[in-house]
């Protein structure tokens, strides 16, 4: 208290200064009409420009929600526009029942949105880090897409995180194929751009030209059947001068990547199952 009246002895003038300043100001806004409004306009304006404020800042901090939103309908769309553009070509035949189930099995994947929190690039084994893990439902050998395309696969699974192999990573090889056509290839990186890709083993009879569209050809239980890939950008010989190698630009921009979702499937383990006995008696043989 004694610091108090000490701090209210040493600064009374400027006090009194600032309580007559105010008291002048109510008396001439409140008894004067024209500096009333002004008064009232200014202090609308400065409202105004707080709530402004306010709200551009409610929005940047939602952007993430809405980008988790536009990659998932982003992913969905691209499955359906597969699944429509197959329906097209098979109706101008007879579909039987096995073709039906078979287009209903495809259509069982399930969406784990996720985020970006580590993006190693630059180089030759490139990796993500994404903050969804087994308690979330990601596990090992699960595909990575983002809103432009595909991104990789998981490798390693923690409780909370996971490790994506991503497209750019020397060790990746996903199967694709050139939309609305069957010839399909390996998508490998060449340790160089972040925006191209190659696929190799393409035959020289078919039918490709720049601009083509590469999807995935669900020739695997990672990815369903035609996720966008990239363009095809070049087309030039492979190393045995048998096939095409095509120079693809990706879709995703790994460089910016930050919403991604993990695709999984309940038919994966299943798969996986027949394909390790069919591998062992194969082998047995």
């Amino acid at each position: 208290m004694f610091y108090l009246l000490d701090f209210f002895r040493k600064n009374s003038y400027l006090l009194l200064f600032l309580v007559l300043e105010t008291v002048s100001f109510i008396l001439l806004f409140r008894f004067n009409h024209y500096q009333g409004s002004v008064w009232l306009s200014s202090a609308n304006e400065v409202a105004a420009g707080v709530q402004n404020l306010y709200t551009g800042i409610e929005r940047y901090t939602a952007l993430g929600q809405v980008n988790e939103r536009l990659t998932s309908e982003n992913l969905r769309l691209q499955m359906e526009n597969a699944r429509l553009r197959k329906a097209l070509t098979q109706a101008t035949h007879d579909s039987t029942l096995t073709e039906r189930l078979l287009a209903d099995h495809l259509a069982g994947y399930d969406l784990i949105p996720a985020t970006v929190v580590s993006n190693m690039v630059g180089t030759r084994h490139n990796y993500l880090v994404i903050d969804r893990g087994t308690n979330h439902g990601v596990r090992p050998e699960m595909g990575v897409v983002g809103g432009g395309g595909i991104v990789g696969i998981v490798y390693l699974a923690g409780a909370n995180h996971a490790l994506v192999i991503p497209v750019t990573n020397k060790k990746s090889s996903i199967s694709c194929r050139i939309r609305g056509q069957n010839y399909f290839g390996y998508l490998q990186w060449d340790g160089k751009s972040l925006l191209h890709a190659a696929v190799d083993d393409i035959p020289r009879y078919a039918r490709v030209k720049v601009g083509d569209v590469v999807e995935t050809s669900g020739y695997s239980s990672v990815f369903p059947p035609g996720l966008f890939v990239g363009r095809i950008k070049g087309i030039g010989n492979s190393a045995d001068g048998q096939s095409y190698r095509l120079n693809v630009t990706l879709g995703t921009d790994f460089a910016r990547l930050s919403d991604v979702c993990v695709i999984a499937t309940p038919y994966k383990a299943e798969i996986d199952t027949l394909r390790s006995k069919a591998d062992e008696d194969l082998l047995g043989e």
